[in-house]
């Protein structure tokens, strides 16, 4: 098989209809639109239309709510942590912050804050600076020989200092 060889299955491709290009196509004059009417013309969008019922996305009730004072936390394992830390890409003798993680590349962006969660192996001594930290995670650091501080409250403390 060469380069100039290739080509799409029979049948894979359909040549589009060209309307509105004389009598003889089969396809001229109204260009299959019908005759009169809104949707003859052009610009036409009735997406919801029901010809003057209630369209159903008005019919059906509203649900939920964004709520503008929830947190919204990086996941961390500390089983990634320790992965970072053999890959020499997080330092174990400072502090584990949340600049820290992304300068590493463990978390993408800032949003409010870290939370540390339990799930992994670790073996480094870390002392951990971060949002917030499950159970599971201070026992797995504090029985690595580390230590956890925890700064960030509720949602109520971050609406209050905006």
């Amino acid at each position: 098989m060469k380069l100039n060889e290739i080509r799409d299955n029979e049948g894979a491709t359909k040549k589009r209809m060209r309307v509105g290009r004389g009598i003889g196509s089969g396809k001229g004059k109204t260009a299959g639109r019908g005759v009169k009417g809104q949707k003859a013309r052009s610009g036409v969008a009735i997406k919801g239309f029901e010809g003057g019922q209630m369209p159903l996305h008005r019919r059906l009730p509203k649900r939920g709510f964004n709520n503008p004072g929830a947190i919204h936390l990086n996941e961390v394992n500390v089983g990634r942590i320790q992965q970072a830390i053999d890959a020499g890409k997080l330092d174990a003798s400072a502090p584990v912050t949340l600049e820290a993680l992304i300068a590493a590349g463990v978390v993408s962006k800032a949003r409010d804050g870290v939370k540390i969660l339990g799930v992994g192996e670790l073996t480094a001594k870390l002392t951990v600076q971060v949002s917030r930290a499950s159970k599971s995670a201070v026992e797995a650091i504090e029985k690595a020989g580390g230590s956890v501080t925890q700064s960030l409250a509720t949602a109520d403390d971050a609406v209050a200092s905006a």
